[in-house]
């Protein structure tokens, strides 16, 4: 990757739906060229998919809960599978550890959310200790750039 295809993407996480035409002017190259860098950044795997950011308010989730859950090691792969699968679920990551989940819920409120860590969490064998914490307001977020 060169300069300018740091530039497409830079541009393109700013906004998805910049069209090749805009990107070219704004850089100072032709339309088909950008349109050959994004195709082939797509086929190399830099560029994982277009999509759009939705307010979570917007689909009744207003609670956004940050869980930190430890589990025995022969029970994590299991549980991260059924997590993923969750629709409450936003993100999940598997930690350094090896013992830790970190696991992002949007829940429409309090009573949902401990509806959540009571039949997924708190009723399950194997895990050995569940931290949470509410968001309490976003400072800055992520609008696509690294998944890291």
């Amino acid at each position: 990757m060169d300069t300018i295809d740091h530039e497409i993407l830079a541009r393109l996480v700013e906004d998805g739906r910049a069209s090749y035409a805009e990107i070219a002017r704004r850089l100072g190259i032709s339309r088909a060229n950008v349109r050959e860098r994004v195709q082939r950044l797509r086929e190399q795997g830099v560029i994982e998919n277009f999509t759009v950011v939705v307010n979570p308010e917007y689909l009744d989730k207003r609670i956004s809960a940050f869980l930190d859950v430890q589990a025995s090691p022969d029970w994590l792969p299991r549980l991260a599978d059924e997590l993923a699968g969750c629709d409450e679920v936003a993100s999940l990551y598997v930690m350094s550890d090896m013992l830790s989940l970190h696991v992002h819920v949007l829940t429409a409120d309090m009573q949902a959310l401990e509806h959540f860590t009571q039949s997924r969490l708190f009723a399950r064998e194997g895990i050995l200790r569940v931290e949470c914490k509410l968001l309490l307001s976003r400072v800055k977020h992520r609008r696509g750039g690294p998944r890291l």
